[in-house]
C-alpha cells in the first residue's frame, strides 16, 4: 500500500499508520511528493504532473503490478492524476478526507465550491507568489484538534510551504481513471474539508465503498490503529 500526504505535509505524517498496518500484516510505504518533506524539488518546479509521476514511480518500485494508493486531503488530486497517467499501476484509489477530482476542475476550484470555507482564514500566501503556508494559530483547531500536543509539535517541526501550481491545475479525467476501484474514508469531525462536502464528493462511489472515522482531518495522528483497520478492511473488499 502506498500512502500519499496532503498539503504542507510529507511522508513523516504516516509514521504511526505504517507501524499499525505492519502489525496487521500489511506492508505500506509513504513518499514525499516533490517539494515536500525531504524532497528538494524547488517550489517553482512543483507540478501536478510531477506529483503523479512520483506516485507512479513509487508504485513501480513497490510491486510489478498495481498497488492500492491512499491520498489524504489535497492528495486526492495527486493520486487521481497518477491513475490518469498510469492506471495499470493503481489497484485501488482510497481517498482519505480528500478532494475527489471533477473533470476539468482544479483542486482550488473544488475547495471554492464547498459549502463552507473553514480553511481560508488560515492560508498565508508567501511573498514569492508561488507558495503558501498555514498560520500556526490555526494548526491545532483546524487540523489536529483531537491529536496529542506531541503530535502537533512533531507536525509543526516538519510542515513545509505548499506550492500553489499543482492545486490550481485542472485535471482531465479519462475512462481508465473512471474504471479504477475507488473508496472514500470520511472524517466526521473534520474542520478542514466539511464532512458534508466529503459525503457529496463521494456520492457516486459504489455501494459499500464509503467508510467513516470519528476523527479530525488528521486520523494518521489521532487514531492510526482505527485508520489502519479501515484500510485493511478496504483491502479485503
Amino acid at each position: 500500500m502506498l500512502l500519499v500526504h496532503g498539503s504542507c505535509h510529507g511522508a513523516w505524517c504516516w509514521r504511526d499508520v505504517i507501524a499499525a498496518l505492519a502489525a496487521r500484516g500489511v506492508t505500506a510505504r509513504a513518499i514525499d511528493l516533490p517539494g515536500h518533506g525531504a524532497d528538494t524539488t524547488p517550489l517553482d518546479a512543483v507540478t501536478l504532473e510531477g506529483y503523479a509521476q512520483a506516485i507512479v514511480a513509487a508504485a513501480r518500485d513497490m510491486h510489478d503490478g498495481p498497488v492500492p494508493v491512499v491520498g489524504h486531503s489535497m492528495a486526492g488530486y495527486a493520486i487521481a492524476a497518477a491513475a490518469v497517467a498510469a492506471p495499470e499501476r493503481v489497484e485501488k484509489l482510497i481517498f482519505l478526507c480528500a478532494y475527489v477530482p471533477q473533470d476539468g476542475c482544479s483542486m482550488v476550484d473544488l475547495r471554492k465550491a464547498g459549502p463552507r470555507q473553514p480553511l481560508l482564514p488560515a492560508i498565508r500566501q508567501h511573498a514569492d507568489g508561488i507558495s503558501y503556508s498555514f498560520a500556526e494559530e490555526y494548526h491545532k483547531p483546524l487540523f489536529y484538534q483531537d491529536c496529542s500536543d506531541a503530535d502537533v509539535s512533531f507536525a509543526r517541526a516538519n510542515l513545509t510551504p505548499q506550492a500553489i501550481l499543482p492545486q490550481a491545475t485542472p485535471l482531465a479525467l479519462t475512462p481508465a481513471y473512471h474504471a479504477v476501484e475507488k473508496h472514500y474514508i470520511r472524517c466526521t469531525e473534520d474542520n478542514v474539508i466539511p464532512t458534508e462536502y466529503q459525503a457529496h464528493m463521494a456520492r457516486d462511489f459504489a455501494p459499500g465503498h464509503l467508510s467513516t472515522l470519528p476523527s479530525s482531518h488528521s486520523p494518521f495522528f489521532s487514531m492510526p490503529g482505527r485508520l489502519a483497520e479501515c484500510l485493511v478492511a478496504i483491502l479485503g473488499r
